[in-house]
């Protein structure tokens, strides 16, 4: 599992590696929560994604195997278990990359 660095912003754009894919990754703060915009190069993998403490934002497996996006990410509150939002990012609400290995270790 690799914590993603993210900063406590209401928009913001960057690219990472993750198991050795480069990735562009975009969050955004609405009146309805935040979202998450994912690229592999310039193939989106999922646009649009709301973000919900401790729930899978890639979700479904034909989006990884299409794009060459493999594993997942998702939003982890340290202080309890609300939603993200942009003011605790990078501090209270951690983002994390998971592979695809470590999903079956936990499903299994």
């Amino acid at each position: 599992m690799q914590e993603i660095s993210i900063s406590a912003v209401k928009s913001q754009t960057f690219s990472v590696t993750l198991d050795s894919v480069s990735c562009t990754i975009k969050l955004h703060q609405r009146t309805t929560g935040l979202y998450l915009d994912l690229w592999v190069g310039d193939t989106a993998v999922c646009l649009g994604v709301i973000c919900l403490n401790i729930n899978k934002i890639v979700r479904y497996s034909y989006l990884r195997a299409k794009t060459g996006f493999s594993g997942d990410l998702f939003f982890v509150d340290t202080q309890g278990g609300d939603d993200p939002d942009w003011s605790g990012l990078g501090d209270r609400f951690i983002l994390y990359y998971v592979t695809d290995d470590e999903l079956e270790e936990v499903s299994s």
